[in-house]
């Protein structure tokens, strides 16, 4: 699983000219399923998102989390994250979760978010979208479940 999430002040996500989708301050996450994730994958990664302090406190400092500053999450999918590039011109997709998998694992993912406490809204799975968005900061970071892993196990 690999989540694209940046900081924004406000963000929705369209499709076919209806917003199905917005939130003001809070997160963006741009969801790829990878072919092998689970739920426990799923549940860690929301933590993770939960959990993240990037909102400045009184000092500037990056210690207050989501929920500290009363922020949303838009969570939307995009299996493009998995893309491989490393050959040719043309992205490989080979490494995305098929979308009867991944959609429930979006899905659980937003449901998680929820279940922490945070207002979740979504796009919609599969169907082309145009999203937009006012980066705050900018702050981006890119998430994958992977380097989770990595750091359970104490590597680098």
């Amino acid at each position: 699983m690999r989540v694209v999430l940046q900081r924004v002040q406000r963000a929705s996500v369209r499709v076919d000219e209806e917003i199905v989708g917005a939130i003001g301050g809070g997160f963006l996450a741009l969801t790829g399923i990878a072919d092998g994730d689970d739920e426990a994958t799923i549940d860690a990664m929301a933590a993770k998102v939960a959990g993240l302090r990037v909102f400045s406190d009184a000092d500037g400092k990056f210690n207050l989390a989501l929920a500290d500053v009363g922020g949303a999450v838009l969570v939307v999918s995009q299996f493009t994250l998995i893309a491989d590039v490393r050959k040719g011109r043309r992205p490989s997709f080979v490494g995305a979760a098929r979308p009867e998998v991944a959609e429930p694992l979006v899905q659980r993912f937003a449901d998680r978010l929820g279940a922490a406490g945070l207002p979740v809204e979504g796009g919609r799975f599969g169907a082309h979208m145009e999203v937009e968005l006012v980066n705050d900061g900018p702050v981006t970071l890119v998430i994958d479940s992977a380097d989770l892993e990595r750091g359970r196990r104490g590597g680098r």
